[in-house]
């Protein structure tokens, strides 16, 4: 982390601090001691110690940046970027802690602290980057004529400090600074409301069970997990099927009861749609209303060329034309799937039409029947540790990493455990740290997190990553067993948290995943590919009962059906992507969020058997903060390069050749954004990449011509 954060975290200058809380700001503003380089005391944190703490974080933040723009000295890079590099050391570590507990300990009592804070968090943002004195320091550096003679990681990170400035408003006049610090302020405090509107629904709207008939179907881990989720909550003779998508999918895909299929979609994709208090609608409707005249004010037609400006696709124009290239392709093969289950349903005699709480119930029937692949035969293969090591695994026979566990670290709640990790030379590394069940107050889905980014400026500051997942806790002594796709998510995560560890960069601002959001991907999306290696399978995918390992012929089976079902992955996940990018090159008429949902997929012909990925409601990804707003395509860019990437390996004779995992580590995982992502992709591969790659990956047809 960096205090100064890209435009859309955080941000005060026309707005004066409330008085500092009362209060004792217990360990969060001392520095992290211990071992690794110091590491938070997650221990020892409480909710009651966030207000006094960023009262002392936020007055130490404003001195130093006080003393760097107020600096009598002509503005050189050590004085100026060397020194707000430096800047905010304190503000990082409380935020770092801040952001844990935000995601995955939040409480009533801390969603009161968050409503406080993040719109003081927003306000100091724009406190510095319009602080006009700051910029023209910054921007003396960047525009210096000797510039050139700076290393090229001391140029890039001046490019980048100038930019960010630049699109946040520093050479807006001060009417203009004012309304953009009002607008920041203003969304700050719509996301936190947007998304602790989505966590109450997922906390709070879960489906019971009372029969035990009403399970039939579902897998016995699956039952005993749902039963142990029950006993959490209190309830007995019951089962409880959590509002949360690692719940819901196993339960969509093999529960027999099609009105409790029906009930729990319902719930699932409903989430901040419901009306009343915690109604999303009329939030998405002020948040694009507000971006549209940020972006305006900024000198952009609309939000979605300015989140573009910097990202590999750069305009939205290009991001539109990769999605509209895949998006017939997607809905041909949707109408083959369809198909091929309104088959098999009429032979069972089911007598329905085909409806989106089916589609993963007979996807799985298809799956069995042309694949002889039943995801129920997987399962007691795919076991949540015994995967993890796996992940550790590769990572050893890749890059040479060691993972040991290091039960001495602290950590913010008992299902959190930690491991070390060294080099092949047995050099310290970092740590990860693992967080893998759902519980109340953890937001849904899995995430990777730094709460600390490697750098090596003034000395080797090692990094510290998570990752986080929200499997439901089996019963004491149960294994958990993952569906493949978890299993895929799992290691998707992982990649993401390689990228942090691999890092090798000086300054922080530059390290590990702080890269464009359609380059961020790769790393993550390719680390899928190591799942499905025979090798990694061989050793780590056996039976949790008899320890038999997976047979070959069921390993060959997974792959000969790697592509199934790809029409609903990509026609669900492009829905959203498209809906996205649209609603953020509306500019600033006025959006009604179900009228633009309903008109659009009607407009872009999505087939009524599914949903989007992400309805409009519970879009977390673009609505809980800047994050992917106008950006939810980059996972099919970054797929894009992951399709080519993994031709590479494959031309080289496997994924476990090391020769061009170095190469891969050299150029893409320990760069950073010390340089534009192309050219990373391009020092990595030889060449850029093109879409054939990705056709050929998803069983589309190749276009004539196309590269």
């Amino acid at each position: 982390m960096n205090a100064l954060l890209p435009a859309g975290t955080a941000a005060l200058s026309l707005v004066a601090s409330p008085p500092a809380a009362a209060g004792d700001p217990g360990p969060l503003t001392a520095e992290w001691t211990g071992p690794y380089g110091g590491v938070p005391p997650l221990d020892r944190v409480r909710v009651e110690h966030f207000r006094p703490a960023f009262d002392v974080a936020i007055a130490a933040y404003r001195g130093e940046i006080r003393a760097i723009a107020e600096n009598p000295d002509p503005p050189t890079f050590e004085n100026t970027l060397a020194a707000l590099e430096r800047a905010g050391r304190l503000l990082d570590r409380v935020q770092a802690v801040y952001g844990i507990w935000s995601s995955t300990m939040s409480t009533p009592e801390f969603r009161a602290v968050e409503q406080d804070l993040e719109p003081r968090l927003a306000a100091l943002r724009d406190e510095v980057f319009q602080n006009e004195k700051l910029f023209r320091r910054i921007a003396a550096v960047y525009e210096a004529p000797d510039k050139t003679r700076l290393h090229p990681e001391q140029q890039r990170l001046a490019w980048l400090r100038y930019t960010d400035f630049v699109r946040a408003g520093a050479r807006l006049d001060p009417a203009a600074k004012a309304r953009v610090a009002a607008i920041n302020q203003r969304l700050a405090t719509l996301y936190t409301t947007f998304s602790q509107n989505l966590l109450a629904d997922e906390e709070n709207d879960v489906t019971v069970i009372t029969h035990a008939a009403d399970l039939a179907g579902l897998p016995e881990s699956f039952q005993a997990a749902a039963a142990a989720e029950a006993e959490r909550r209190g309830l007995k003779n019951a089962w409880v099927i959590a509002n949360t998508r690692s719940s819901v999918e196993p339960f969509l895909s093999f529960a027999d009861n099609r009105a409790l299929r029906e009930q729990v979609w319902r719930r699932f994709i409903s989430r901040g749609d419901h009306p009343g208090p915690r109604d999303n609608k009329p939030l998405i409707a002020e948040i694009l209303r507000l971006r549209a005249e940020r972006a305006r004010l900024l000198g952009y037609p609309t939000h979605a060329h300015w989140r573009l400006e910097n990202q590999m696709a750069r305009t939205p124009e290009r991001a539109l034309a990769l999605m509209e290239a895949v998006w017939p392709a997607a809905l041909a093969r949707v109408r083959e799937e369809v198909a091929d289950m309104q088959r098999v349903a009429d032979a069972e005699g089911a007598g329905l039409r085909l409806e989106p709480w089916d589609y993963r119930y007979y996807a799985e029937k298809v799956r069995k029947a042309k694949y002889d692949l039943d995801e129920n035969a997987l399962k007691p293969y795919l076991q949540l540790e015994p995967l993890r090591e796996a992940m550790f695994w590769a990572a050893g026979e890749l890059f040479g990493l060691r993972f040991s566990p290091a039960p001495d670290v602290p950590v913010n709640h008992p299902d959190v455990r930690v491991w070390e990790v060294k080099n092949a030379a047995g050099r310290h590394v970092g740590l990860f740290y693992f967080d893998p069940y759902a519980r109340p107050g953890k937001r849904s889905g899995a995430w990777m997190n730094a709460y600390r980014n490697q750098e090596r400026f003034e000395r080797e500051i090692p990094p510290l990553v998570s990752n986080n997942s929200n499997f439901l806790k089996p019963a004491p002594g149960q294994p958990v067993l993952l569906s493949w796709d978890d299993a895929r998510t799992l290691f998707h995560e992982f990649g993401h948290a390689l990228h942090g560890l691999c890092s090798e960069v000086n300054y922080p601002s530059l390290s590990g995943t702080s890269v464009p959001r359609d380059f961020v991907e790769l790393p993550s999306q390719l680390n899928e590919r190591w799942l499905l290696t025979p090798e990694l399978l061989g050793r780590f995918a056996r039976h949790y009962q008899t320890g038999q390992p997976m047979p070959a012929a069921l390993v060959a089976r997974i792959k000969k059906a790697a592509r199934f079902n790809q029409g609903f992955a990509t026609t669900e996940f492009l829905a959203s992507a498209l809906l996205d990018m649209q609603l953020h090159l509306a500019g600033e008429r006025d959006i009604d969020p179900a009228a633009f949902e309903r008109e659009e997929l009607a407009r872009l012909g999505m087939p009524r058997e599914i949903v989007m990925r992400h309805r409009l409601p519970h879009f977390a990804h673009i609505f809980a903060d800047e994050g992917y707003s106008a950006g939810y395509y980059s996972y099919l860019w970054a797929d894009t390069l992951t399709a080519d990437a993994a031709e590479a390996f494959e031309e080289a004779g496997g994924f476990y050749d090391r020769a061009l995992a170095e190469k891969y580590r050299e150029h893409i995982l320990s760069r950073g954004n010390t340089r534009d992502p192309a050219e990373s992709y391009r020092a990595f591969r030889g060449r850029d990449a093109g879409l054939a790659a990705l056709m050929r990956d998803r069983g589309f047809p190749v276009p004539p011509g196309m590269k």
